[in-house]
């Protein structure tokens, strides 16, 4: 049964609503236009208090009459709770919430409305308990000592595309991210999975022979023993060409980092890996003042021992919260970049948080790098190529739009709903500002909804 969430969820309370803003701005070098106001908008889902969603891709995984699966970021699995009985407070800082991937199936008919969902990838932990020995038999012992030990995988910010189905390969495969500590901190290294019904998946090793598919195995926190004796391989980084792992330039921390986060898309039987990463000049500035750049890492077989390009530097400098979507245009051949902004207007209580859309002229790289992302100075986030998102919002006129996502093909691009043909793009965001199905409580991300909305885009002349 679907949940009912958009009865649960005002889009905005009348009072609060901004009225729809019907201006155009021009795109692709003045060849296109979007046009703000009279879009399609809604609540997508209404997580409890103990869950959340961020980064909610829908993926149409065969032909236009195929199922859609929603593919997305969550909390990780509580253990030893059994059918969602309670739902205990948590918190996006908690130890043990490093984070799932959730995945459901839904019809065509209910693409705005999110499917009933399982965890398919998470992170375990497992807890060590230390017994200090006392000196003395008869003395009373101390207490035990609890620790949170992480292992297994880290799943956040899952990238979703298909195979090389014209070469036989069937699975759809799963980008993600985990943390790998260094000397100065924790940096993003990029992880892989692959599953061939979206329930089942398996995760990316490295053995002696080469790279090696490992099933996810959650129970206990054990892995499964290989074939040929001992311990099957621990998932491992991705490898580029170089024989380098893929990993963010710079240690850091929290829920809006977006160090190699991005979005891959096939174009000419070629994948694109668009992701920002923090500046390699800016390592040593205060989190809060690093600046990213737009990388590109290009495949030709995402199954190959080294299956990433080096990467190349194709925007900068992009502020520091920036998250940046960019696929093939649905139905042209452009790129379409979706990214966080602000509107070039503040209000009594500062900047407007919304999303905004830009095409290129066409599939060339350097287009991207053609594009005015933002008006000076960059650090404000102010463009003028906003949506103008009406839904969300704590009432007061502050909005927040994060982690948004698309709706793609199977090849990660731009693709929308059939009941929302004539569309240019269908949108995913979370709004951690909004009212969620409970009381507002101590976390922001938990329990906190997500929402969808369209954008249209049309030829220039056409007015």
């Amino acid at each position: 049964m679907f949940p009912l969430a958009i009865g649960l969820l005002p889009l905005a309370t009348p009072g609060a609503a901004q009225a729809p803003d019907p201006a155009c701005f021009p795109t692709a070098g003045g060849a296109l236009e979007i046009c703000r106001g009279g879009e399609a908008e809604g609540v997508f889902f209404a997580p409890r208090a103990c869950e959340s969603a961020s980064n909610v891709q829908i993926v149409r995984t065969a032909g236009r009459t195929g199922r859609l699966q929603a593919i997305y970021q969550a909390e990780a699995p509580m253990g030893g709770r059994r059918g969602g009985e309670t739902c205990p407070a948590r918190r996006v800082v908690s130890p043990l919430d490093g984070g799932a991937v959730r995945s459901g199936a839904m019809p065509e008919q209910l693409a705005t409305v999110m499917p009933p969902t399982e965890a398919r990838l998470w992170e375990l932990a497992r807890v060590v308990r230390r017994e200090p020995r006392s000196r003395r038999r008869g003395r009373e012992q101390a207490p035990v000592i609890v620790e949170a030990a992480p292992e297994g995988i880290a799943a956040r910010h899952p990238m979703v595309v298909a195979g090389r189905d014209w070469s036989g390969d069937d699975y759809s495969y799963v980008f993600l991210l985990t943390t790998v500590p260094g000397p100065s901190g924790n940096r993003h290294a990029l992880m892989q999975a692959r599953t061939a019904d979206f329930e089942r998946f398996d995760i990316r090793g490295r053995a002696e022979d080469g790279v090696a598919w490992v099933p996810f195995t959650p129970e206990g926190g054990k892995r499964r023993r290989s074939r040929r004796g001992g311990a099957a391989p621990a998932p491992s980084a991705v490898l580029d060409e170089t024989g380098a792992p893929v990993v963010g330039h710079c240690p850091g921390e929290g829920f809006d980092r977006n160090d190699l986060v991005g979005s891959i898309s096939v174009v000419d039987r070629v994948y694109h890996y668009f992701y920002t990463d923090v500046l390699p000049s800016d390592c040593d500035a205060p989190i809060a003042r690093r600046r990213l750049g737009l990388y590109l890492r290009t495949s030709r077989d995402l199954t190959a021992d080294r299956p990433w390009s080096s990467a190349r530097l194709v925007a900068e400098p992009l502020p520091g919260q920036a998250l940046v979507r960019v696929a093939k245009a649905k139905g042209m051949d452009r790129w379409a970049v979706a990214y966080s902004c602000n509107r070039p207007a503040n209000t009594m209580d500062g900047p407007v948080a919304d999303l905004c859309v830009q095409y290129t002229a066409d599939l060339a790289i350097g287009s991207l790098a053609g594009l005015t992302w933002y008006s000076e100075p960059v650090a404000i986030m102010r463009s003028p190529a906003y949506l103008g998102l009406r839904s969300g919002g704590d009432g007061s006129g502050r909005y927040g739009r994060a982690q948004h996502f698309w709706m793609t093909d199977r090849y990660g691009n731009l693709d929308t709903p059939g009941s929302y043909p004539a569309k240019a793009g269908f949108i995913t965001w979370l709004d951690r500002l909004a009212p969620g199905y409970d009381e507002p409580g101590p976390s922001s991300v938990f329990g906190r909804p997500v929402y969808w909305g369209t954008w249209s885009v049309r030829p220039a002349e056409a007015r």
